[in-house]
């Protein structure tokens, strides 16, 4: 039987560049050679898109860039090429490929960009569709999504920087509605990427200008205190798995960057520590919002839960494949292996196109 032709694409013109970098070797390392031959393409930081034939040890430290060999690659939106299109010093040429694996966080990759490039290509990608990417990286149109389904989410005003012309009036806004502490994100990075927590007026007005940065809409959260937990899904449909749920103790005082990929400090613990209610609950609202929001493929669904009810933080459409990430431990506690789950991502990209 012939191998299938997997294009894995990494680096992206993302806050998250790194990460992905992190992501795509561990992907890249595990995908069962005997059933996949891989294309890898690499996106610079600047956006250039680039064919990468080298050793995949150069990927993690971003030295592929440097690879004389590179030369640009581009996904073809003709849905008659079905491939990419390498473009060498002399020669142009098509390499055709039956699955796209984006291994892309975050804005430009994570967001429903490329995977609205693979629908136009007419090829399978590993993961959401365009519209599901788009409405989980929002976190705006999450909460609005999520409580149309009646998903309990933390509490949060969302603010656009052209409505932003008296600072002083929008802090005063937000803390007659939700009061102190707050959580300041952008509404569409992930990671954690410009995230901040505000104690007072003069911590949400420095953490409302590191958010918009990022972006033009922020959204401001209510402080939930509760237990970290963390859901990983796999399937399409009404065929889903939902793991059963790890806890997250961060070294810090919230789960930032840092935590999820520098420090290595923060435990994960599989199981979570919750009740047996809780963690059945847990899983079916996490499915529950799966097919709200219209994922497929996979997720991993992020929880607060309280002493009192089970708060939805967030839905990543592609989560970190680090090894220290949390969505490959959940499904390798499942029984499911990290080079099985890959070899299923793809299948499950490939019965759904």
């Amino acid at each position: 039987m012939a191998k299938q032709k997997i294009a894995v694409l990494f680096g992206g013109a993302s806050s998250e560049h790194e990460i992905s970098l992190l992501s795509a070797y561990s992907v890249l390392t595990n995908i069962p050679a005997e059933k996949y031959d891989v294309l890898c393409v690499g996106i610079t930081k600047k956006g250039h898109w680039m064919y990468y034939p080298g050793e995949y040890e150069y990927i993690k430290t971003g030295e592929w860039e440097n690879n004389p060999d590179c030369c640009t690659a581009v996904l073809s939106p003709d849905a008659v090429h079905k491939g990419i299109i390498v473009i060498g010093e002399n020669d142009v040429y098509l390499r055709k490929v039956d699955v796209v694996f984006p291994v892309l966080h975050g804005a430009n990759g994570e967001d429903g960009t490329v995977q609205g490039m693979c629908q136009l290509a007419g090829l399978p990608c590993v993961g959401c569709d365009m519209t599901s990417s788009a409405v989980c990286m929002d976190k705006s149109i999450t909460h609005t999504v999520l409580e149309a389904a009646g998903i309990k989410t933390a509490d949060y005003r969302l603010i656009c920087r052209e409505s932003l012309g008296d600072m002083d009036k929008a802090c005063e806004d937000i803390e007659n509605a939700l009061g102190y502490p707050v959580y300041v994100k952008p509404s569409s990075a992930g990671s954690s990427v410009g995230v901040s927590r505000a104690e007072n007026r003069e911590a949400l007005k420095e953490g409302l200008k590191v958010a918009f940065a990022h972006g033009h809409k922020v959204i401001v959260e209510r402080e939930v205190i509760g237990k970290e937990v963390e859901c990983a899904v796999l399937g399409n449909g009404i065929d889903l798995i939902a793991s059963v749920p790890g806890q997250i103790t961060p070294a810090e005082k919230f789960y930032d960057y840092d935590a999820k990929y520098k420090l290595g400090t923060s435990v994960l613990d599989i199981p979570a520590k919750i009740t047996d209610d809780e963690m059945h609950r847990l899983r079916d609202i996490a499915k529950r919002a799966y097919r709200a929001c219209g994922c497929g493929g996979l997720a991993r669904v992020d929880f607060f839960v309280t002493e009192k009810d089970i708060i939805l933080n967030e839905i990543n459409t592609m989560p970190g494949f680090t090894p220290i990430s949390m969505y490959p431990k959940l499904m390798e506690n499942m029984g499911v292996p990290y080079p099985a789950l890959l070899d299923r991502l793809i299948q499950l990209a490939a019965e759904n196109n």
